[in-house]
């Protein structure tokens, strides 16, 4: 039925219908968005849990590809080469060395105690080699490199040692701060150079060891155990140390 003429204009002249509220809660792009990235999600957990980490299986594989590209490389204990038993045989070496070496100290603070020669040596160890320190004193006379007799007990230990075990042994001779005032050596660091090589001599001629298990080595006086401030300390800095370190291919 046609409104009338005055419902009409009553229409026209009222507000215009309005548009229903919106929906409560996220808009429906971010419900999707939402969807996808949770599959994703459990689509990399799925890869995860689909993969193995296994470290001999990617040490063998990184060996194929360095051979297959030709790279080369020095691994003298064989560390990377597949289901090798090397790294077990290195550690075994390790421990035996230890205990070689623990030994060894044993031994040498035997003698000490039994020949009651504490004031001519003396002996301790670090993870590398067990050291045996002699005063220059005892040794020598000041300002020379030949041997004393009456040290000659305590370097046939030395060279005993390095007769009966397998050790190879590196002599270094240390001097004090003081220059040298001689016509023999113009300096310290041929004085101690010149001293290790003799107490090293000595050794090689009672032991009979090769003499790639020995070296001498001259430090002067850049080595020194305690400051150079007076005459005692300068009687402790001057000295000869045997370095005996369990034999390896690194020597």
């Amino acid at each position: 039925m046609a409104p009338k003429k005055g419902e009409e204009i009553i229409y026209i002249m009222g507000k215009a219908p309005t548009e229903p509220p919106p929906d409560e809660g996220l808009p429906p792009w971010m419900a999707t968005f939402a969807d996808m990235v949770t599959l994703l999600l459990c689509f990399f957990v799925l890869l995860l849990s689909f993969a193995n980490q296994d470290i001999a299986n990617f040490e063998t594989m990184k060996g194929s590809i360095q051979k297959a590209f030709g790279v080369q490389f020095k691994d003298r204990a064989g560390r990377n080469v597949a289901y090798s038993d090397s790294k077990f045989s290195e550690s075994s070496a390790k421990k035996t060395a230890k205990k070689d070496m623990a030994a060894l100290e044993l031994d040498i603070r035997a003698f000490i105690d039994a020949g009651n020669v504490s004031k001519l040596m003396s002996v301790n160890s670090d993870q590398n080699g067990v050291l045996v320190r002699v005063p220059s004193r005892v040794l020598f006379k000041p300002g020379t490199a030949t041997l004393d007799p009456g040290i000659h007990k305590v370097l046939d230990k030395i060279a005993t040692i390095m007769k009966s075990k397998k050790f190879n042994l590196v002599v270094r001779g240390h001097t004090d701060d003081q220059p040298t005032h001689n016509n023999v050596y113009d300096s310290n660091w041929e004085l101690s150079a010149a001293r290790a090589a003799s107490c090293l001599r000595y050794i090689l001629q009672k032991s009979g060891v090769s003499h790639t298990r020995v070296k001498a080595v001259g430090y002067a006086g850049t080595k020194p155990l305690v400051p150079n401030t007076s005459n005692q300390n300068r009687g402790i800095n001057r000295r000869v140390e045997y370095y005996y370190q369990p034999q390896s291919d690194d020597w």
